[in-house]
């Protein structure tokens, strides 16, 4: 059985652009990996074709079957969270090991102030 997780200080999950993100990546697995990395990911979700760009991925070197290792990620200017009636951005920082089919994740707003924007509803 595996165990990977993500803990971000108290918990905080709503950032400014151009702020960085701090934490620690930590996994409990039965072997050691032969890779293990942390990914910075934004994907649209709603109606139409789906967009997802890795915009940073950190490696973690020399991987154990139990280990725990703080990150830091400086966030991009943009694009910023948003949700509309028709599509939505999110990001999502994503810890991934190989060989394995488990992640951990957690999602993230990157918008001014913390705030995802709310696009207005078009009226017909």
């Amino acid at each position: 059985m595996s165990n990977l997780q993500l803990q971000l200080p108290d918990g905080r999950t709503k950032f400014s652009p151009g702020e960085a993100i701090t934490g620690t990546a930590s996994w409990q697995v039965g072997n050691p990996p032969t890779k293990a990395e942390l990914s910075l990911i934004w994907a649209t979700r709603g109606k139409g074709t789906q967009d997802l760009e890795i915009v940073e991925t950190i490696p973690f070197s020399d991987p154990q079957a139990r280990d725990s290792r703080p990150f830091r990620i400086k966030l991009p200017e943009a694009p910023y969270s948003f949700s509309g009636q028709l599509i939505s951005l999110l990001w999502t920082l994503e810890l991934n090991l190989d060989p394995g089919d488990e992640c951990a994740s957690v999602e993230v707003v990157i918008a001014p102030g913390g705030k995802e924007v709310a696009l207005p509803r078009i009226k017909p």
